[in-house]
């Protein structure tokens, strides 16, 4: 007799990584609970940057329009320089959208608001968080995991099919597990505090002593709120005196200014920076996503852009795995994810190296627009020539149209939870289509149409080729319609049945 589970899933940690797996498996009906130690959602700002990448999985989430209007592009930085002048420029690298990337911009929203449009996500789709529940324990066999948890509502232990951790980089599933987390200090601390304050405006983002490493301090307003974000490096034997007064006091030593005063603090904090790598993102029935996997400076806004993206590859595996997909394809989220995390972590340390010369432009290096997985064991590809893309690299958005005229874009199509496959000038009546697959026809007597030619500039397929993409926005399989067989068994490995 199959085992009774209490839920599929439990996921630890209701920050923006464990959000953003609760909705994706909200919205395909896989049975969860989300729980979060602490006793009340997280206040503070520390991630305030929504990559392009991440707007593009928010719109598949449903968020993404309540997060443009609450939040804003980052306003340019002014450098305040030693003779009393200033300069300004743009910290982000200004591109128009295009049809294959409609979203370019970074856009500034702080992360408690984020994640408090995270949390209204999910309570349309019927779930909250449990705050003040907290994992003190777990023991997994080859069927699934024992928890136990205590809180508020007093302790109770049940069965899960898989546990995830979304606890942060204090992660007690990691440190559970005995899962490695190697990596380095930075050697420096930072400070950062979200502040009600006045003596500054709120068109630019304030910038003093750039060029000193030690006393750089750096005042940002925050969009959607009245707030300005401080940022500044401490020594790592300091105290920093997080307070309005010892704010105050902080800012007026590196400014040399006396008309900046701090009026209050919602939110503070002094953390020593790390770049550190779980050895593994999985153990048997376990899995680790964002902080708990990884954790990077501040530099960049990747963090929880990277955190976003985890819980986007692993939530479709795991549904399909509680719908009966073969186990190896949980395997392959530490095989796409974990070089992604290490790559980033590289970039994030690099653009702190250049922050501390003075250098704070970012540009197409941040959007994370060029993360794929080429190399994944689930990137099919039988075409030998030349190509625009290849398997594993994130299909381009493309604005086309119906038959009858009405336009339509490629990311309206791909959202949901379903596979999507696109034939170019051909069919798919060979192919023995399975359930969860949409299938779109680019052909003169079929569902879709290129007239302005951007389907074509961005796939760049020719007559009787396929594209399959993935639920979270990447190509899977370039085939052609001769490959039948092979994209049939390709169906099977990601759980895809008839």
């Amino acid at each position: 007799m199959a085992e009774q589970f209490s839920v599929d899933v439990l996921i630890c940690g209701a920050g923006a990584a464990g959000l953003t797996l609760a909705i994706d498996l909200a919205r395909r009906g896989i049975s969860f609970r989300l729980v979060e130690k602490m006793a009340v959602p997280f206040g503070g700002s520390r991630g305030k940057g929504i990559q392009p990448r991440t707007q593009e999985i928010f719109q598949d989430l449903g968020i993404l329009e309540r997060i443009v209007a609450a939040g804003d592009a980052y306003p340019p930085l002014r450098k305040y320089l030693d003779d009393g002048s200033f300069a300004e420029s743009d910290i982000m690298e200004r591109k128009d959208p295009t049809p294959a990337e409609p979203y370019k911009q970074p856009l500034m929203l702080p992360q408690f608001m984020t994640e408090g449009m995270m949390r209204q996500r999910l309570e349309e789709l019927g779930h909250r968080p449990e705050f003040d529940r907290e994992l003190t324990g777990f023991e997994q066999d080859s069927q699934g995991v024992t928890v136990h948890l205590s809180g508020c509502a007093g302790k109770e232990a049940f069965r899960v099919r898989w546990l995830v951790g979304a606890d942060g980089g204090r992660s007690f599933v990691r440190h559970a597990l005995g899962i490695d987390f190697p990596g380095k200090s930075l050697g420096m601390q930072a400070l950062v505090a979200d502040t009600q304050l006045t003596g500054l405006t709120r068109d630019v983002w304030h910038c003093f002593n750039q060029s000193d490493k030690a006393r750089m301090l750096m005042i940002c307003p925050l969009a959607g709120t009245e707030m300005f974000q401080i940022q500044a490096p401490a020594t790592l034997d300091e105290e920093p005196d997080l307070s309005a007064e010892g704010l105050t006091a902080m800012v007026a030593d590196r400014t040399g200014r006396s008309d900046i005063k701090i009026q209050s603090v919602s939110w503070a904090s002094a953390y020593k920076m790390n770049a550190r790598l779980a050895e593994s993102y999985r153990s048997e029935r376990v899995f680790l996503i964002g902080d708990a996997a990884h954790i990077h400076p501040p530099t960049g806004g990747q963090g929880l852009n990277t955190s976003v993206q985890d819980a986007y590859n692993l939530g479709w595996k795991l549904a399909a795995a509680a719908q009966g997909a073969p186990d190896e394809l949980l395997d392959t989220y530490n095989e796409e994810r974990r070089p992604v995390a290490a790559v980033m972590l590289g970039l994030a340390t690099q653009l702190l190296d250049a922050q501390k010369q003075g250098e704070m432009r970012r540009g197409r290096e941040v959007q994370q627009l060029d993360i794929g997985y080429p190399e994944s064991s689930l990137s099919l590809e039988t075409l030998g020539h030349e190509r625009i893309l290849h398997a594993g690299d994130r299909a381009p958005d493309a604005p086309v149209s119906t038959p009858a005229g009405q336009p339509i874009r490629l990311f309206d199509l791909f959202k949901g939870s379903h596979w999507t496959l696109l034939t170019y000038q051909c069919d798919a009546a060979a192919l023995k289509q399975p359930a969860g697959l949409h299938v779109y026809r680019f052909s003169a007597e079929g569902d879709l149409n290129d007239n302005a030619g951007h389907f074509l500039d961005a796939y760049g397929l020719t007559a009787g080729e396929w594209i399959l993409v993935r639920p979270d926005g990447y190509i899977g399989a370039i085939v052609t319609s001769k490959d039948v067989e092979r994209l049939e068994n390709y169906f099977l490995q990601v759980g895809l049945s008839w």
